[in-house]
C-alpha cells in the first residue's frame, strides 16, 4: 500500500491534518491506537477547547467543527469561546467528517517501526488488532506501507523513539498527569445561582445564560498566592478526612454544552512520579484517579448546592499528560522567542495562550500572560528524517514555551499547517 500521506494518531492535531490532507487531494492513511477518534477531547474528556487570540491561523477545521457540533446541539460560545463541545458526540462528528473526504482509518492500530535509509523513511509498519467475530478471537496483524510523508501526531511519539529520533532533555520534573470525569444530576440552576452569588471574582468564577440555560466554570487550588472563594469549603472536607490534603491541589469545573444536568471535571491533579512510560504504571495512575474522583464526588455531594443528586456518569478512558516527550526539530522553539513574539517567515499558528505550567509543589506552578506570538513550521519538522512531522505537544519547543503551545486550538492549527505544506511538497 502507498500514501502521500501516513498520519500516526487520530486526536486533536491528527484529525485536523488528515482532513485538510485529504481535502488537498492527497491519499491519506490515519492511525489510532484507540476505536474512537478525537483523542483527548474525547477518551480524555478535555473540554472546553481553550481560545487562543483573536488572530488565529489554520483554522478552517476548527471552524468546521464547530459548524458541525452546533448543528447537532453540541457546541455553545460561551464566554465569547465557541470551543465548549459535548466530548460524546464529538466522536461521531469527526469520524463523518474525515470519512466523507475517504481518509483511510484504522483504529486499533499503531506504528510499530520503519524502514529507513540516510534521512528519509521508506516505509512504516504498522500493527493492528484484527478480529475474527467467527471464531471471537483477537489477533495482531502486522502490515507494511509505503508513504512520502509520515506524521506522528500520538502525544507520546512512541513511534518517533522507535525510529531513534532524537528528543528534547527534560531539565524539571514532568508536569503532574490529570485524570478527568463529568458528573450528571445535578440541579445547574440552583448551583449556578448559588455560585454567582458565592464568589464574585470573574476571573475565577463565570456564569452566563445561553438559551435560558446557565453555563458556568469556576475553580480553586491549594496555592496561596491567591485568594480563592472555594477555599473554606475544601478546608473543612479536609478537616472532616473527606478529603485528602493532595485531592485538593486543582479543581476546576466546567458546564458540557448540551447537558444541562452534568459538569466536567478537569481534575484530579495526580501528584505522583509516574513513569510514562511504564503501562503499569499508568494503570496505577487510574486506580488513583479513580479513588481520588469518588472522594471529590463526595464533596461535591455534601459541599456545592445542587450536587446533591449528582453521581458519576463517565470517568475518561486516558489520563491527560501535558508534557513528555518533546522531538529535537530543525528548530527548537524557546520561551524567548514567544515572550518576544519572534516572528518567522512560515508561521503555523499565532496565539496568545498564557504559559501554562503546572507544578506538584504549592505555590510552584506558572501561568504567566503573553502578548501575541507565532510558532515556525520549522518546530514541527525532525531534525533527523526530512519527511518526519511531529503535531501536537510533542514539538520541537523547549519546556516553558510548550506550556504555552500545548493546548488543542494550537494543535488544530498545527495539524492543518502541516498538511497545507506536505501539498507545497507534493505539488
Amino acid at each position: 500500500m502507498n500514501y502521500d500521506v501516513v498520519i500516526i494518531g487520530g486526536g486533536t492535531a491528527g484529525c485536523s491534518c488528515a482532513y485538510n490532507c485529504a481535502k488537498l487531494g492527497l491519499k491519506t492513511l490515519l492511525l489510532e491506537k484507540e476505536s474512537y477518534l478525537g483523542g483527548t477531547m474525547t477518551g480524555g474528556l478535555v473540554v472546553p477547547v481553550m481560545k487562543s487570540g483573536e488572530n488565529q491561523i489554520n483554522t478552517d477545521f476548527y471552524k468546521l467543527l464547530i459548524k458541525e457540533m452546533a448543528k447537532h446541539k453540541a457546541q455553545v460560545t460561551y464566554q465569547d469561546n465557541p470551543g465548549w463541545f459535548n466530548p460524546i458526540i464529538l466522536k461521531d462528528v469527526l469520524y463523518k467528517l474525515l470519512k466523507n473526504l475517504k481518509v483511510d482509518i484504522k483504529f486499533n492500530s499503531s506504528a510499530s517501526h520503519a524502514e529507513v535509509k540516510d534521512k528519509k523513511i521508506l516505509s512504516v509498519y504498522f500493527d493492528t488488532i484484527h478480529t475474527n467475530n467467527i471464531q471471537s478471537s483477537r489477533y495482531m496483524l502486522s502490515v507494511c506501507i509505503e508513504a512520502n510523508y509520515i506524521v506522528d501526531a500520538s502525544g507520546n511519539l512512541d513511534f518517533s523513539k522507535n525510529i531513534n529520533c532524537n528528543f528534547l532533555e527534560n531539565k524539571n520534573e514532568i508536569p503532574p498527569i490529570s485524570f478527568r470525569f463529568i458528573m450528571s444530576g445535578i440541579d445547574n440552576r440552583k448551583f449556578a445561582q448559588w455560585l454567582s452569588e458565592y464568589d464574585k471574582d470573574r476571573d475565577v468564577t463565570t456564569v452566563e445564560y445561553i438559551d435560558n440555560e446557565p453555563y458556568f466554570s469556576t475553580a480553586y487550588t491549594w496555592d496561596s498566592d491567591k485568594h480563592w472563594a472555594l477555599a473554606p469549603l475544601f478546608d473543612d472536607a479536609v478537616s472532616k478526612n473527606i478529603l485528602k490534603d493532595t485531592d485538593r491541589n486543582y479543581f476546576q469545573i466546567f458546564s458540557i454544552a448540551g447537558c444541562p444536568q452534568s459538569v466536567a471535571f478537569n481534575c484530579p491533579r495526580l501528584l505522583e512520579n509516574y513513569n510514562l512510560e511504564n503501562k503499569e504504571d499508568i494503570k496505577r495512575a487510574k486506580t488513583d484517579g479513580v479513588c481520588a474522583i469518588s472522594r471529590i464526588a463526595k464533596f461535591c455531594n455534601i459541599y456545592l448546592p445542587g450536587f446533591e443528586n449528582a453521581y458519576i456518569t463517565k470517568i475518561a478512558d486516558m489520563v491527560g499528560i501535558r508534557s513528555y516527550r518533546r522531538i529535537k526539530g530543525k528548530y527548537v522553539y524557546t520561551i524567548d522567542d514567544l515572550r518576544s513574539g519572534k516572528k518567522f517567515d512560515n508561521p503555523v499558528l499565532i496565539s496568545n495562550y498564557p504559559v501554562d505550567v503546572h507544578s506538584k509543589d504549592k505555590n510552584s506552578s506558572t501561568l504567566e500572560m503573553t502578548g501575541e506570538y507565532q510558532l515556525p513550521i520549522e518546530s514541527l519538522m525532525s531534525a533527523d528524517y526530512d519527511n518526519l512531522f511531529v503535531a501536537g505537544r510533542g514539538l520541537s519547543a523547549d519546556e516553558m514555551a510548550q506550556g504555552a503551545l500545548r493546548v488543542q486550538s494550537s494543535c488544530f492549527s498545527m495539524g492543518e499547517a502541516v498538511a497545507k505544506y506536505i501539498k507545497t511538497q507534493l505539488t
